[in-house]
């Protein structure tokens, strides 16, 4: 689903909705930037910190104005309201903002550590990839590849999302939790639906479904 637009009101607030704004808008980000924006602050906080002049903490953490600046060089309009409705709206819970201080809660290859947030996995995680990586996994489950860890959904939809970045056709992996737990292979939340471990061997995936475009 494509997002939708940001509004600052002016109360300071920000929403989904303009009608929620107290007054008058003030300033709006549309959805097509809110998307380039989240892309970018995603490598920056996940993947390429450095390209950036950006050094993250080893719990992931960056200051927030530092991070407004450095992205200004693609976006130099951006205000520190654009980011902060981005880490509030975000549907995955991708980032998180505490004081002066912004960082992504999940997808790193680079080096570093975040708590996982409170709450126990559901028994049933899914994990959607393209349909040519369906022979590697059954021969060697499901490994993190260029991330430094797997990352399962409790939403189908989600999973088949994620695939669809990786190819039209897309295989949809139900993972036991169980099954994992039993093996020493412990799962973690990440975010609002998402949840990571360090693998999943074949023996824990349940079954897979395949979906093709427009199905």
């Amino acid at each position: 689903m494509a997002a939708g637009s940001l509004f600052l009101c002016e109360d300071g607030s920000i929403v989904e909705d303009e009608r929620e704004c107290r007054g008058r808008v003030v300033d709006v980000l549309d959805g097509v930037l809110r998307v380039r924006v989240s892309k970018r602050l995603s490598g920056v906080l996940r993947h390429f910190p450095e390209r950036y002049g950006i050094v993250l903490d080893r719990r992931g953490w960056a200051g927030l104005g530092e991070v407004v600046e450095a992205l200004r060089r693609d976006f130099p309009w951006l205000k520190e309201w654009h980011v902060r409705g981005i880490v509030l709206y975000d549907p995955k819970g991708r980032f998180e903002v505490s004081g002066g201080r912004i960082r992504a809660r999940y997808g790193h290859s680079v080096d570093v550590s975040v708590e996982p947030l409170p709450g126990r996995p559901p028994r049933v995680l899914y994990h959607g990839t393209s349909y040519h990586n369906l022979p590697g996994i059954m021969r060697h489950g499901i490994v993190p590849m260029k991330r430094r860890l797997v990352h399962l959904t409790s939403s189908f939809e989600d999973a088949v999302d994620v695939g669809r970045r990786h190819g039209r056709v897309v295989v949809v992996f139900t993972v036991d939790t169980g099954c994992l737990e039993e093996r020493g292979l412990h799962v973690y939340r990440a975010g609002r639906n998402v949840y990571t471990v360090e693998r999943v061997p074949w023996e824990c995936v349940r079954g897979y479904r395949i979906v093709s475009p427009g199905s």
